[in-house]
């Protein structure tokens, strides 16, 4: 009988216990996120909070077989993940503990991130005050971006609730894999010297090891932060005669203004080994002595050897006589572009007047073209300090920022304006301005140089291309150089005609035509103003265009009143031309404070057979064994447009691709995209168009800025040992 009630009296309790117990497990473990690639949950190392004692919890991540997500530094490209916590109060948080990474290569790019499974570990502290018997909820939004063949960004909101209590055990699934993870943290080498400098495009980072130390096998650098060590370009492992093992790291191609540490995780292949421990990982954190350049690598190549010979055929390999020489040649064909021919044309015809003496005149021509070569140098040094502070640029970033192409828009359209007679600048100016101009001819020949730069920042001549990449690959003096050339090209047709009177009796003479020669270069300023709107409608949308033509008719009456006013029609035409003035800012407005910051779906989507352009599909296409052409264009390029009107889009052209199973593909930079800047640079090129035919078991070429179907045919014709098969794109 008594022992019927003692397990009358005991019986509760037990029960009681198993239920807590069972509750505990059941609370402290939600159900896990499931996305369409990625399984997600909560998970905590104890059953239990312990006030004022520290808890882990970890962040469970269970990819898809194929699939990856990305380390604190994602490398070639990628997002790392991210946590966002919502704690109870009191509750401290610490940052994400990242297991050391493993390089994923895909195609030729290698990223930094984790397949199969992950656990992010992240330390809370619990406030002295917690009570036990109470609960506590911790809720994260995750985001992270998984990745294949495609990437798909993916999230998930999370939670996890843990009883407080006086005694906690290690979690029964989770507990003794955190630990692991957490032992398996990298840790900061002891008994190991570690230092690094810097040598122009490398960086040494120098591991001495203590004496008798085993040899750690083949180490690989994991950079925290992007900026500082190109993540696809190989790492080379030597040992010195001091027993020092030196490994080599290439300067990232975009290097970080603020590069002052080499900091990162060092992995070893046979682990090294202190105080009789032996440890995968590491983690580097030396200042960097000497002194770093950006480097350079190729985006897009399968192979080092296919890279060096795309680089060759893009004109990377070029000497720097031939550079500048290609430079020379683009400034000259920059004065036949549409934008700036009118313009340059106008200054030819002054000469032809014959209004100054000779002397002047060559001087005028001279301070000319230091206007022009000073604006290029200057254009110059602004490229060359934007890529310094990390940006992505090449030539014709400008365009890329949708106010510049409406700054531009409506300076070609004030210029057309003045050559139909709408208006004359002398009016919109004070008379002393005009007579300051006057007195001083050589200053006003240098702004005219410094407008003929900004009015030719749109076009891209060829020779252009090949120039502009030599000159970004080189230091910062030739990169000056090679546009000081650009510059001189330029503006040395007027140039010679100011410095050689002689040469102007080719010119016709002064008459009435000349004044109708000037309404008709208006035309081509205003189809140049036609093209920007669509530039700027492919940048943004619809409703854009439709603000840019108002405010363009807006300003047409506000100059066209202003005009009336200045000839003595009364004081209302001045009112009438603030007014208009004042609304087309109105209209425009919202286009300048960049409240529409997305590119429209025209731009961000290939149409057709075109594919987008991604270096992940590129390199899934060739590896599927299929030549790849690739159209690196930009619907500011002038160059770029003609040659997909009149050569991509031709019948012929699009049939030889077909029969031949050539992967159409479309690099878009009409706006900014640092990865396409990336691949233009890995071609040695810095502006487009770039046109570039991957070619299975051979190496890349790289086709003329100025196609015809010819040489289309002809770079097809290359292809004739590789077995030709007709493709669909879909």
């Amino acid at each position: 009988m008594d022992s019927l009630k003692t397990i009358a009296r005991v019986t509760p309790a037990f029960a009681l216990a198993v239920v807590l117990a069972s509750g505990m497990a059941s609370t402290a473990l939600a159900s896990p996120v499931k996305t369409e690639h990625v399984e997600a949950e909560l998970v905590s190392e104890r059953t239990a909070l312990i006030p004022g004692k520290p808890v882990t919890l970890a962040l469970r991540l269970k990819m898809a077989e194929g699939w990856h997500t990305y380390w604190r530094n994602p490398g070639d490209s990628g997002l790392p993940t991210t946590i966002a916590w919502k704690l109870p109060e009191g509750v401290g948080v610490g940052a994400i503990q990242w297991p050391a990474p493993r390089t994923l290569p895909t195609g030729p790019l290698v990223n930094y991130g984790y397949e199969g499974e992950v656990l992010l570990l992240t330390g809370l502290t619990v406030p002295r005050d917690a009570a036990p018997g109470s609960t506590y909820k911790f809720s994260a939004r995750a985001d992270w971006l998984v990745c294949k063949d495609v990437c798909i960004p993916e999230g998930a909101d999370l939670d996890i609730v843990l009883p407080v209590s006086d005694h906690s055990d290690p979690y029964p699934q989770w507990g003794s894999a955190i630990a692991a993870v957490r032992a398996a943290l990298p840790t900061p080498l002891q008994a190991w010297r570690v230092n690094a400098r810097g040598d122009g495009a490398r960086i040494a980072l120098a591991l001495t090891p203590p004496e008798g130390a085993p040899d750690p096998g083949p180490l690989y650098f994991f950079s925290y932060d992007e900026g500082r060590v190109e993540p696809s370009a190989k790492q080379v492992l030597t040992r010195d005669a001091s027993g020092a093992y030196q490994l080599t790291l290439p300067a990232a191609i975009q290097l970080a203004p603020d590069f002052k540490r080499v900091a990162g995780v060092v992995t070893a292949g046979k682990g090294f080994v202190e105080d009789g421990e032996r440890v995968a990982a590491v983690t580097v954190d030396v200042p960097l002595v000497g002194t770093v350049v950006a480097g350079a690598k190729s985006a897009l190549a399968p192979s080092p050897t296919d890279a060096a010979a795309a680089q060759a055929a893009s004109g990377s390999d070029l000497s720097l006589a031939a550079a500048v020489l290609l430079a020379l040649i683009g400034g000259l064909i920059l004065n036949l572009m549409p934008c700036v021919f009118p313009v340059l044309s106008l200054k030819a015809l002054h000469l032809a007047q014959g209004h100054t003496v000779a002397r002047v005149q060559r001087l005028q021509g001279i301070a000319f073209a230091l206007g022009v070569v000073a604006s290029f140098v200057a254009l110059a040094g602004l490229l060359l300090a934007l890529r310094a502070a990390g940006e992505q640029l090449g030539w014709g970033f400008q365009l890329q920022s949708p106010p510049v192409v409406i700054g531009l828009a409506v300076l070609f359209f004030v210029l057309a304006l003045n050559l139909s007679g709408v208006f004359e600048f002398t009016s919109l100016v004070p008379s002393s301005a005009g007579d300051w101009t006057a007195k001083n001819p050589y200053v006003d020949s240098v702004l005219s140089g410094v407008l003929a730069v900004v009015i030719a920042s749109p076009c891209t001549a060829p020779f252009m291309g090949a120039a502009m990449g030599f000159a970004f690959a080189q230091p910062a003096v030739v990169t000056l150089g090679i546009f000081v050339a650009l510059g001189l090209g330029m503006s040395l047709p007027y140039a010679l005609l100011a410095w050689f009177p002689g040469w102007r009796r080719w010119l016709p003479r002064p008459g009435a035509w000349m004044e109708r020669l000037k309404q008709a270069l208006a035309f081509p300023l205003y189809a140049t103003v036609a093209w920007l709107v669509w530039v700027l409608g492919a940048q943004l949308d619809n409703d854009a265009v439709v603000r840019m033509l108002i405010a363009l008719v807006v300003l047409a009456l506000a100059l066209w009143a202003w005009r009336v006013f200045k000839i003595g029609h009364g004081r209302a035409w001045a009112a009438v031309a603030s007014v208009a003035l004042v609304s087309a800012l109105v209209v425009v407005w919202p286009l300048l404070r960049g409240d529409k910051d997305e590119p429209s779906a025209v731009t961000s989507a290939a149409t057709g057979p075109w594919r987008a352009f991604t270096p992940t599909t590129v390199a899934d296409l060739g590896s599927g064994g299929h030549p790849v052409f690739i159209d690196f264009t930009a619907a500011w390029c002038v160059t770029c447009q003609v040659n997909k009107r009149l050569v991509l889009n031709n019948t012929e052209v699009r049939d030889a691709f077909a029969r031949r199973g050539v992967e159409l593909v479309r690099a878009d930079w009409t706006r900014r995209d640092p990865v396409i800047t990336q691949a233009l640079a890995a071609l040695g090129r810095q502006g487009v168009p770039v046109y570039v035919l991957y070619r299975p078991g051979k190496s890349p070429l790289v086709l003329p800025e100025i196609l015809n179907k010819q040489t289309v045919f002809d770079a097809l014709a290359t292809l004739d040992s590789v077995p030709s098969q007709t493709v669909t794109l879909k």
